[in-house]
This record gives structure tokens, C-alpha cells and sequence, in this order.
């Protein structure tokens, strides 16, 4: 028999619909797996027990009334420690936000809470969503779930991890350069990067403001698109969100449902280094698509080589700006001093770890005068031919597949010591949020250490429809997505 744990988000509501489970029955489930697991994997740094079975017990005494269920009602989630959630700590995996409890929701997670969703917690992620293998946070690295000696990817590792482990049917994320779409790949499970603009970013704390994006993880695409529908849309409090509705199209039930649906395969994207079993599972996924209906074309993204470096100069020169606030004023622990200036340079000193300092000081010096032009004011440019490689793509084809990832989970301590080595962990993810556009990851078979392998499609702004119809389809004849742990 199913524990509820493992059940997925569609059958979760439809077993509350029944009657057959209680959603104090999937909180509890949720909350034992929690503590069961989390000694191997430390997904979670905060976990509101009490709050989530107060809130489940409300569910049930609405349903049991005859209430009306909202689309999330009793359904527990998990939230991403960069999101502002009120009551619960927000530390961003930093020692520099200890302490710190938000006075207000951030409007993703509010959207979620009143379509009935049950926040369990808070997860671990790379400090302020800086790393692509969640070993970065000042409160522990997080352990992936299908080998518990490698990384669950990063920064959204907590969120992937809880999913994978049954310890909660969906979380949120957040993706600037990967960190929904890799942290997914490594552990196997769904992982949506939104079209910057589509999901409010309100309450969301900031890394690159030009780059961040909220997403979502699930098991399936099906999960993915019900958290996506009721979070996305325009937010007055959030100056970058689009105004435009979020239609989710209907693609038709044909035994080949990605007939007409022209797939890119960008030549930039399967080159030299790849891991040999990560090609074969992803260039069998693109066969798979093309049996579904879908036709086949190569594609070309020429100034995709360019990406990494214009995102190693933008991200960081952003990231200086937005984390200048923290300063031992507000917010934070403050470092003892006689004068003003030696407080701030303490209480950052302090407080903010290796790879954060890092990449201050990097975006300082490519914002810093002299240097301004020739660095920030030229990735900028860069960026732009980018964005326009992705747009003549779209001219040709309808979405771009790839691999998520060159590699599987990497050892835990494999990069340490070498950032070039951990940023070209997210090669092929990068120049999506440098474009904007939507991208999502899946799970499209397993290496010969039995660890997940994911595959990723990108398509052009505001197109999660047609990114998540793709994935149902794949998912509607495959069964990758699946398989889980044994932990």
C-alpha cells in the first residue's frame, strides 16, 4: 500500500476529495518522514510543526463542514529559505540573517497559502542562492538523497532533496542560473524555471534582481503546472512582474500529443566533457519526444560560450548592490566596535561566507570606477546577443532541448577549492536566465551509478504551457519520474 508520503500533489487532492485521507493524516505523514530522513539529509532549516497541524486541522474542520476546498487545500509544500514566509525564520542560509523573521509573506508563497497549501517549513540552500550544490550554507551542506555522499545540486538542493525524499509532494525555488533546473536534474525530480516576470518576486530576498526567478518542484509535470497556475500572474507590489494572463493551453489527447511541435537541438549544448551516460539518456529523451510527434532540428546558439563568463560578471555586480544592505544596522548581528565604519566591516567580515564574499568582491570590482564600461556596461552587451540567439531560435523551432547538466551528482567536496570547476556546473542552465526565458528539467533515466540524469527544455518567454504539456507528454509513456530514493 501507497504511504501517504509518497503520494504525489494530483493524488493527494483526490484522495482528500474522497475523503479517504485527511490532511492532517498527509501533515503528519510528511512531518515523520521529515524526522526520519533528515539525520541522512538535512533538507530542512526550519520546520513548523506545530504551525502545519494547526493549519491541517483548520483544512479538515472546513472540509468536514462542507466547505468549499480550494485547489491546494490541505496539502502540505516546502519553501526555499530566500523566500519571506511570516512566523518563520528567513536566514537565506546565511549567518549574517540568524535571527532574522520576515514581518510579511512573500507573494508566491501567499498565492499558495490561500489556495489552502500547508507550509511545512523552510529548506537549506547555497548562502543568498549563491552555489550549485547546496554546500555552501553557513548551517551544513545537504546530502542528495539517492547517494548520500553527493551533492543534491544547488542552490535549491533543500528544496529537490525534500521532494525526492517524500518528505514533502512540492517546494518552491528559486532559479538565477540553474538553481531550480540543476538541483531537479541531480535529484531526479520536476523543476520549472519561470520566464522572468511571470512569478511576483515580492518577498523574495535578492541575489541578481536582472536574474532571479521563482520556480517549482514536483514529481511530476502534472504537480508542477497546479503550483505554477496559482502562484503565477502579475503582482502590483513587484515592479518587474508582467502584466499579461497565465494561459495554460490545451494541447489535445492524440496517442501522438507533440505532433507539429518543432524541438531545437542546440549543436552548443552537446559537446566535448559531457558525462557519456548523460548523452545517451538525453539524446534517447529527444527520441522519445520525436515518437510522440514532435520533429527534430538542429539549431545553433552561437554566442552560447560567452554565457558563463557574462553571468560570472552581471550576477556578481548585482549581488554587491543588493547585499550592501546588510550592514549590522538592520536586520542583522551586529559586530562589537567603536566606530561606525569598523562595525560594518566586522559584521560582514563576520557573517558572510567564502563563496558570498567572493562574488562581492568580484561584482565591486566590475562595478567600480574605471572598470565599469569595460566589464559590467560590455557583459551587458553580451547578454543582449544572447537574447537574441534565443529569439532567432524561437523564429525556427518551438522549444530547445538539452541536457540539464554535463554531469550527475558530483561527490560532496569534489569542487572544493576550484569555483571554475562548480560554475561550469551550470553551463547549459545559465544562458536561460540571461535570456529570460522558461526552462524545465526532468528526469530522463539514470547513469550506471544509478543516479538521475536530467534533461531540460527551454522554451520562449511566457511558455511554461507548452514546456510542462511536453514534460506530461514524456511522463504520460515513460515512468523516470517515478522512481524514488530508498532511503
Amino acid at each position: 500500500m501507497t504511504s501517504p508520503h509518497e503520494l504525489t500533489v494530483t493524488q493527494m487532492q483526490d484522495a482528500l476529495r474522497r475523503g479517504a485521507l485527511s490532511s492532517r493524516t498527509l501533515v503528519e505523514a510528511a512531518l515523520r518522514r521529515i524526522e526520519q530522513t533528515e539525520p541522512r539529509l538535512h533538507a530542512f532549516l526550519h520546520v513548523a510543526a506545530e504551525q502545519a497541524l494547526a493549519q491541517a486541522a483548520a483544512a479538515d474542520d472546513t472540509a468536514a463542514a462542507g466547505g468549499e476546498r480550494s485547489p491546494l487545500h490541505g496539502i502540505p509544500i516546502a519553501v526555499k529559505d530566500v523566500l519571506s514566509v511570516r512566523g518563520m525564520p528567513c536566514t537565506c542560509g546565511s549567518h549574517i540573517l540568524r535571527g532574522y523573521m520576515p514581518s510579511y509573506t512573500a507573494t508566491a508563497v501567499a498565492r499558495l497559502e490561500r489556495a489552502g497549501a500547508i507550509v511545512l517549513g523552510k529548506t537549506n540552500t547555497d548562502e543568498f542562492a549563491m552555489g550549485s550544490s547546496t554546500e555552501n550554507s553557513a548551517y551544513g551542506v545537504t546530502h542528495n538523497p539517492w547517494d548520500v555522499t553527493r551533492v543534491p545540486g544547488g542552490s535549491s538542493g533543500g528544496s529537490a532533496t525534500a521532494v525526492a525524499a517524500g518528505q514533502a509532494p512540492a517546494a518552491l525555488g528559486t532559479d538565477t542560473g540553474g538553481s531550480v533546473r540543476q538541483p531537479a536534474g541531480f535529484c531526479g525530480v520536476t523543476g520549472l524555471k519561470t520566464t522572468y516576470g511571470r512569478v511576483s518576486r515580492y518577498g523574495l530576498v535578492a541575489f541578481a534582481s536582472s536574474l532571479d526567478t521563482v520556480g517549482a518542484f514536483g514529481r511530476s509535470a502534472a504537480d508542477v503546472k497546479l503550483v505554477f497556475q496559482i502562484m503565477a500572474g502579475h503582482d502590483a507590489m513587484d515592479a518587474t512582474s508582467a502584466d499579461l494572463p497565465v494561459e495554460l493551453k490545451s494541447f489535445g489527447n492524440s496517442r501522438r500529443p507533440l505532433d507539429g511541435i518543432r524541438v531545437g537541438i542546440p549543436k552548443e549544448y552537446f559537446i566535448e566533457g559531457i558525462q557519456p551516460d548523460v548523452d545517451r539518456a538525453v539524446q534517447s529523451g529527444i527520441a522519445q519526444l520525436h515518437d510522440l510527434g514532435a520533429e527534430l532540428h538542429e539549431v545553433s546558439l552561437p554566442h552560447t560560450e560567452y554565457a558563463l563568463p557574462v553571468y560570472y560578471i552581471i550576477a556578481p555586480a548585482e549581488a554587491s548592490a543588493n547585499l550592501a544592505r546588510y550592514d549590522g544596522v538592520r536586520f542583522t548581528p551586529r559586530a562589537e566596535a567603536e566606530h561606525m565604519w569598523d562595525v560594518f566591516y566586522r559584521t560582514r567580515g563576520q557573517n558572510f561566507g567564502p563563496e558570498v564574499t567572493r562574488r562581492i568582491m568580484l561584482g565591486t570590482y566590475a562595478l567600480s570606477a574605471g572598470y565599469y564600461d569595460a566589464y559590467y556596461g560590455q557583459a551587458q552587451k553580451v547578454r543582449t546577443l544572447i537574447r537574441r540567439d534565443f529569439e532567432t531560435a524561437f523564429e525556427g523551432v518551438d522549444v530547445l532541448a538539452a541536457p540539464t547538466s554535463p554531469g550527475t551528482a558530483f561527490v560532496i567536496g569534489a569542487h572544493e577549492g576550484d569555483p571554475l570547476a562548480m560554475y561550469l556546473e551550470d553551463v547549459f542552465t545559465l544562458p536561460a536566465n540571461l535570456a529570460g526565458v522558461p526552462g524545465i528539467s526532468f528526469n530522463a533515466g539514470f547513469d550506471s551509478a544509478g543516479l538521475p540524469i536530467g534533461m531540460q527544455l527551454i522554451g520562449p518567454h511566457f511558455r511554461e504551457d507548452l514546456l510542462l504539456h511536453m514534460v506530461e507528454a514524456f511522463q504520460a509513456v515513460t515512468d523516470w519520474h517515478t522512481k524514488a530514493p530508498a532511503l
